[in-house]
């Protein structure tokens, strides 16, 4: 491992410990609610997932399915996860320590946009794209730059600005067909928001036309 990606390694410990160290049980519900009412239905019981930047785990760790990988370069998140998840401490746009065609989900949350470059997320797709099954799905979710402007770029680790519609070109040109598009989603963030109780957000999802007000993140789904 290089110098320089022990250095990303430090940082991202610093600035995720310093972002989410009050609120680690609040996303986790909150991320409870979200499966149980809204991705639970994407992945099958028999799924193997894989979480692309998969942080503290909310997401994999909660997920029901039969086996589970996540991603992530912060040293932290080894020691987040449950023991049934396998975790790959790697940089997403080497090539991934899984075979060809593994997959059943590849899901991502506000991760693409901590990438350097397009050709980073050029190459992590790629990788996406060979370690699903055919008929797999890539599912991703994040900051949509059109709707959150300059608040965007509050958080230093934000490098890629991103919508809906040039993530569905970029999954396009890897060859990965589209099913659904949604530029309004979900509420930016919960960092330094009102933590709103669970119930909320399962009402919140049953609203859509509530989303075109308050949705601030994509969410993208791809099928190979």
């Amino acid at each position: 491992m290089g110098e320089e990606q022990l250095e990303l390694q430090s940082e991202l410990e610093v600035i995720y410990g310093n972002r989410f160290r009050t609120m680690e049980a609040y996303r986790t519900e909150v991320w409870k609610s979200l499966i149980r009412h809204w991705f639970q239905a994407y992945v099958p019981p028999e799924a193997t997932v894989l979480d692309l930047g998969c942080g503290y785990g909310e997401f994999i760790n909660n997920i029901q399915c039969v086996r589970k990988y996540g991603m992530d370069l912060n040293p932290c998140t080894r020691s987040k996860l449950d023991p049934k998840v396998t975790f790959l401490a790697q940089d997403c746009s080497d090539i991934w320590e899984l075979p060809d065609q593994t997959l059943d989900v590849v899901f991502t949350s506000n991760f693409f946009e901590h990438l350097l470059s397009k050709s980073d997320l050029t190459k992590t797709i790629a990788q996406a794209v060979r370690c699903l099954k055919v008929g797999g799905q890539l599912i991703a979710m994040g900051p949509n730059i059109k709707c959150v402007g300059g608040a965007y770029w509050d958080f230093y680790d934000h490098h890629l600005a991103l919508t809906e519609l040039s993530l569905k070109e970029a999954f396009e040109a890897a060859g990965l067909q589209i099913e659904s598009v949604r530029g309004r989603f979900l509420p930016y963030t919960m960092v330094n928001a009102p933590a709103y109780p669970p119930t909320f957000l399962r009402i919140y999802l049953a609203l859509p036309f509530v989303w075109r007000i308050l949705g601030k993140q994509f969410l993208v789904i791809a099928r190979k």
